[in-house]
């Protein structure tokens, strides 16, 4: 059957429009992976990818820069992702930027995040890796979240047991919280520790304020906190003192074991204190010696007016009279 010309038109509008839709979305793709632009790869080792594959984008600073171009396992523990940038970004991204892997969204798909350093390094170049930190993933998270919730029941079911525990009275914060006795002493106690606190600051000020009142250059007490030499003669004349103490304590030591001999009958001193025959004998010496001094100033005056000596006193009495005048 020979096709009309509104069938042909049709079908040629038809093949134009999806020739145009199919070279739109072959540009759209080519933007989106850099097909058209030029292009230099890098590369960040990781210990995890978390799920990126081939073809994810690299943002930088939350502009789309690049793709993943590949994904290589070096060995159990390192991966490493090569990925292709922009040329125009070069000069943006440093040396001593750091990528990351998160995800689009809370669902969406993964993608490598660029952070930007902090330094001012030179700017990347081809084939240059740049550090790398890995995130925690979900399930890794949901793990620690496990265990934390596990530790957090335990912790539950010990505290329900110590407020059981104080609730019956049991341990010293039971005994407190339930003997009225105990906590009228604990009471009683913190008042006491209250007034002592108080007394103690009242003491401090009046210390604090009797400091004050010394006179630093004129005072005994202020000379002495101040001036090392006085000070040291205090200290010279407290260490005499105490050597001269000690001295003394022998002499009061000596005196006392003289006095207990001359109690116990030694030396002349006893007999002067407890003979009375001995210090009547004494006294009776004494009486004769008065009467012999007494017989003798009348011999001697008797002999001054004895004619054979009375030129020998006339001569003494002269000389007296000469030393007295010279």
């Amino acid at each position: 059957m020979k096709k009309t010309s509104k069938e042909t038109f049709n079908l040629g509008l038809f093949v134009i429009i999806g020739m145009a839709i199919f070279i739109a979305a072959i540009y759209f793709i080519g933007e989106q992976k850099n097909m058209f632009d030029k292009t230099f790869t890098i590369s960040a080792n990781f210990n995890n990818v978390n799920g990126l594959m081939q073809g994810n984008n690299v943002r930088y600073s939350g502009i789309n820069v690049g793709t993943v171009k590949n994904i290589n396992m070096i060995n159990d523990s390192t991966i490493n992702v090569e990925l292709v940038i922009n040329e125009k970004m070069v000069k943006h991204i440093k040396k001593d930027a750091i990528a990351t892997i998160g995800s689009d969204g809370l669902v969406g798909n993964m993608i490598v995040n660029i952070i930007p350093g902090e330094g001012s390094a030179q700017p990347i170049s081809q084939g240059d890796i740049i550090e790398s930190y890995t995130k925690i993933g979900t399930g890794e998270m949901l793990n620690t979240l496990n265990t934390t919730n596990e530790n957090a029941a335990l912790l539950t079911s010990k505290l329900l047991d110590i407020v059981n525990s104080i609730n019956k009275g049991k341990g010293t914060l039971g005994m407190l919280i339930k003997d009225t006795l105990v906590a009228g002493d604990v009471k009683l106690t913190l008042e006491n520790l209250k007034h002592a606190s108080l007394e103690a600051n009242n003491t401090m000020l009046g210390l604090n304020a009797l400091i004050h009142k010394i006179d630093m250059d004129n005072s005994v007490a202020g000379v002495l906190l101040n001036d090392t030499t006085e000070a040291n003669k205090v200290r010279h004349i407290i260490s005499n003192l105490e050597t001269s103490s000690l001295e003394i304590k022998k002499v009061i030591t000596n005196l006392n074991e003289t006095i207990t001999n001359i109690k116990e009958g030694e030396g002349a001193i006893n007999y002067l204190s407890n003979d009375p025959e001995f210090a009547k004998q004494i006294e009776e010496s004494l009486k004769n010696i008065n009467e012999g001094t007494k017989k003798f100033d009348e011999n001697m005056e008797a002999l001054k007016h004895n004619f054979l000596f009375r030129g020998y006193f006339k001569k003494l009495e002269k000389e007296e009279k000469r030393a007295e005048k010279k």
